[in-house]
């Protein structure tokens, strides 16, 4: 057992981000400001989009961009059972129906054919997650979205940093498209709460912009600055959701270590691969393809519970026997009791899915982790899942 309790994820702000915030508030400028100006154009620049939108977390910007894509009561819009629930929360508080399609549970991600097979008329929108940090597949989806002219939504909290085909996830592709980022403290950047909608359509961009901060008309957050101006609009009712410059602060720190922190959480990935590669009991994640680039926000094999006299929550409690935490990403969303009675989903109805569900696990993946640490777990698996084989 370990002397202290190692957990499955840990933010690291440096000392010239915790710098930055007390700047912030030295200079009485907390909420949007200039530095969530400047953040916006860095993250715009890092993932090669038109336009970046700092919001208050990833669910308010799922959440707007449904609302600024139109998506109402009446609407469908397809998604993935494996995501966590703020994907579909965010479509149901338009009005919209979530419709699920299964996903390839090699992959944990979306399959397009099954989209393809949910679409109608009251079809509005696809988001596809990209889970772990993998990219989707999105030309098949991309095409599908064309030919029905559907809205595409890319949950994007898992994948800053993943490429698609040599272009980062978040990157322009076009009319009615966008993609919403995370920086939850669990992810690959952090800003405390906080989230990021890139697109390259400007009005879709516009209209976020406006609905994040009480409809008010763009540009109305420099009303204070000494060039600013006292007079605003509101074009439609908003909502309260944009990013304060105290956390504007952090993310641009954490940005500019992004790089850094991803390859880290490569070089842990690729020893666990390795080390646990002959571990009965575990099936680690299928390699990614080759133009693709993983993010791996999060590290997520598969318990086997068919060799072994205990289940997934077993194996995560024999784990913080050892002082070594774990997570899981996620319960399947259609067993959730709220969608399951609302909605009529219930098992059996997304069979990979379920398959996952029952059996995932994420394992510690954060940068600040030591080699030490990273062998701690390894001896910690192989120790768990041993004791308990058949």
């Amino acid at each position: 057992m370990r002397d202290s309790f190692l957990p499955f994820a840990r933010p690291d702000v440096d000392e010239a981000s915790i710098e930055d915030v007390c700047d912030s508030i030295r200079s009485g400028w907390l909420t949007t400001g200039p530095k969530t100006v400047e953040f916006e154009r860095e993250f715009a620049e890092k993932v090669e989009a038109t336009h970046a939108m700092a919001v208050s977390s990833a669910t308010s910007g799922l959440h707007l961009a449904f609302l600024a894509l139109g998506i109402g009561p009446g609407d469908e819009v397809i998604t993935t059972p494996m995501t966590f629930v703020a994907t579909v929360n965010a479509a149901i508080w338009t009005g919209a129906k979530p419709v699920l399609a299964d996903i390839d549970s090699k992959t944990l991600n979306v399959r397009p054919e099954l989209m393809e097979k949910l679409v109608n008329e009251r079809t509005k929108a696809l988001i596809p997650v990209h889970f772990a940090g993998r990219p989707c597949d999105m030309d098949p989806i991309e095409d599908l979205a064309s030919r029905h002219g559907l809205a595409v939504v890319e949950d994007a909290a898992h994948g800053l940093g993943a490429f698609y085909r040599g272009r980062p996830i978040g990157s322009d592709r076009g009319s009615r498209r966008c993609s919403v980022f995370s920086f939850h403290p669990t992810k690959n950047i952090t800003t405390g709460e906080g989230g990021m909608v890139c697109t390259s359509d400007e009005d879709l961009a516009e209209r976020i912009s406006v609905l994040r901060q009480h409809g008010m008309s763009k540009g109305a957050w420099n009303r204070y600055a000494a060039k600013g101006t006292p007079h605003y609009d509101v074009l439609f009712p908003g909502y309260k959701a944009n990013m304060m410059d105290i956390q504007a602060a952090i993310g641009r720190g954490q940005l500019r270590r992004l790089d850094q922190f991803n390859r880290r959480r490569r070089e842990i990935v690729a020893k666990y691969m390795i080390e646990l590669s002959d571990q009965p009991g575990l099936i680690l994640p299928q390699p990614q393809s080759d133009d693709t680039l993983h993010s791996w926000h999060i590290f997520t094999p598969f318990v086997d519970v068919d060799v072994l006299d205990i289940d997934r929550d077993g194996f995560m409690a024999a784990m913080r026997e050892l002082n070594i935490g774990t997570a899981l990403h996620y319960q399947a969303l259609h067993l959730f009791s709220h969608y399951r009675d609302n909605y009529g989903w219930e098992r059996g109805d997304f069979p990979e899915a379920e398959y996952v569900s029952d059996r995932i696990v994420s394992l510690p993946l954060f940068p600040a982790m030591s080699n030490s640490d990273v062998d701690d777990v390894i001896k910690g698996v192989r120790f768990v899942l041993r004791s308990h084989l058949r």
